[in-house]
């Protein structure tokens, strides 16, 4: 069994100052929504012009603009599916609005303007501090034009073998059982044949556990919840994992992935709360590259139109893998980062590139064989910045809204079916079952759900309450359940005690000899 505390090999240059790499992926939000108006202070960024702002047509034909927004959450969820993308990018990145009103033909125009709306610079604390402080990408785009999952696939394995499609219901694994058999070669599987030291760290149920080679054993030995990974960053330098795979929190009351209805302020604690971890450890500071990027655009409008992409391998099942997706935020964080802007077009297996060429590894096809490598973005023949931030406050209270917690609470998108179902998957047909099914949501009790989330919106707390109580212990089971299934049949969360048991036993037994 490979171990996660490997000291570098021999193959490593040792003159590289980098030995960490710290690796964050937040959830469904485009590079003009998030990055866009740090053209402010970045005058060269492809971002928003306010003399030439974009727009999209409604249904009505009125132009939608875009426009400055401090709205916390967007309370509908903006497509992103395959099919919505595509729609998304007729006529030059003109049907985000039509895609929206589509989907959502009850939306105000408020709705619809959060589609095309972006963040003022300076209202984003920890986000926008850290692109005035460091090298923004703004050519970074999502590696297929569509939902998270492959993209996510793409990044950790350049490749999600040919699928782009999410899980439509919780029994939909019976249909398309590909999805869950992402059996190809991983970035994890290329450190262990090079011994190099890495861990996941994760707010709750790892996507990245979808990859079937990383729910074999000695892997999951390297999952671990996040309180572990502010353990490790306050540690020695050289007992840090040389890659770290930070997974947000995706489900509950506390999800801080980023995702809508979520909350945005919750995303920004939780990349404060990482980057203050890191830099306040000098030592491993100094070694130390964090890359901060979206998996895809979330539904979110872009203006720059994706390029042309090499498909990976001959797997193109549900898509031709010949097109970028949108852009999506990317900041390249670390002391030999510069304050700069970085205009090479990367996708998310620019990273992968990196990591194989830093640590001599292994190939992982042919879209990761010819991405560009994000190494021209950094500075590590000089010497290291020293006039780092040495903080990101992010002011408490900033989110303890009733209504906003209201929406979190109630969300349910793909991201969250496609979790549950795969927790269902992997109880049904990869060990002994011992988590009970919970009965089906009653079409019903679904009708009161909606109805309640709509009055609760309005105002009538105690009408929408009452109407949604059923659906809401429904969907808190429904959590609890998939949570209870990673933790019993995956071991994520105990395999340090299980492991610590047996050393102790071993122990043991040879004092007893």
């Amino acid at each position: 069994m490979k171990s996660s505390t490997y000291l570098p090999t021999d193959n490593i240059i040792s003159t590289d100052p980098i030995k960490h790499v710290v690796f964050l992926m937040m959830e469904n939000q485009s590079f003009d929504r998030k990055l866009g108006d740090v053209k402010k202070i970045k005058p060269e960024i492809e971002g928003i012009d306010p003399d030439n702002l974009h727009y999209n047509y409604d249904e009505h034909y009125d132009k939608i603009y875009q426009k400055e927004t401090t709205a916390l959450q967007m309370p509908l969820d903006p497509l992103h599916d395959d099919e919505a993308v595509h729609q998304q990018l007729l006529n030059h990145n003109a049907g985000f609005v039509h895609n929206f009103v589509a989907n959502y033909p009850t939306c105000t125009f408020d709705d619809k303007q959060g589609v095309m709306s972006y963040y003022p610079y300076g209202f984003l604390p920890a986000t926008h501090a850290l692109a005035a402080e460091f090298t923004v990408c703004d050519h970074w785009f999502s590696s297929v034009p569509g939902p998270t999952w492959t993209n996510r696939f793409f990044a950790l394995s350049g490749t999600s073998n040919g699928r782009v499609k999410m899980i439509d219901g919780l029994t939909d694994f019976y249909n398309y059982p590909q999805l869950f058999y992402q059996n190809q070669t991983n970035i994890f599987d290329r450190l262990d044949e090079n011994g190099i030291s890495w861990k996941c760290y994760c707010g709750d149920f790892p996507i990245s556990l979808v990859l079937t080679h990383n729910r074999e054993p000695d892997k999951l030995n390297n999952y671990h919840i996040m309180d572990q990974f502010y353990q490790d960053a306050n540690g020695p330098e050289e007992d840090f994992p040389q890659f770290s795979f930070i997974e947000p929190k995706y489900l509950g009351a506390d999800q801080n992935d980023d995702h809508p209805p979520h909350n945005t302020m919750k995303a920004e604690r939780l990349i404060a709360d990482i980057y203050n971890a890191l830099r306040r450890n000098n030592e491993l500071w100094m070694s130390i590259l964090l890359v901060l990027v979206y998996d895809e655009h979330g539904g979110f409008y872009d203006h720059v139109e994706p390029p042309a992409a090499l498909p990976p391998d001959d797997h193109k099942e549900e898509y031709t893998f010949d097109r970028l997706g949108l852009r999506v935020p990317a900041i390249l964080i670390s002391p030999w980062a510069k304050k700069s802007l970085e205009k090479t077009v990367f996708d998310h297996t620019s990273l992968l590139k990196y990591l194989i060429e830093k640590w001599d590894l292994g190939e992982l096809g042919e879209r990761t064989r010819h991405a560009n490598n994000i190494d021209i973005a950094l500075d590590t023949k000089g010497q290291p910045r020293n006039d780092c931030m040495g903080a990101i406050f992010i002011p408490d209270g900033i989110y303890n809204d009733n209504k906003m917690a209201l929406l979190e609470s109630n969300a349910c998108n793909d991201n969250h079916t496609a979790i549950h179902a795969f927790a269902d998957f992997i109880n049904k047909t990869e060990a002994v079952k011992t988590v009970p099914d919970i009965a089906p949501l009653s079409k019903g009790a679904k009708l009161k759900d909606k109805i309640g989330r709509k009055l609760e919106l309005h105002g009538f707390w105690r009408t929408g309450k009452w109407l949604r109580k059923t659906a809401d212990q429904h969907r808190k089971a429904e959590i609890d359940r998939t949570l209870k299934i990673a933790d019993n049949k995956l071991a994520m969360f105990h395999t340090e005690r299980k492991f610590k048991r047996a050393e102790k036993l071993q122990t043991m037994k040879k004092i007893h000899r």
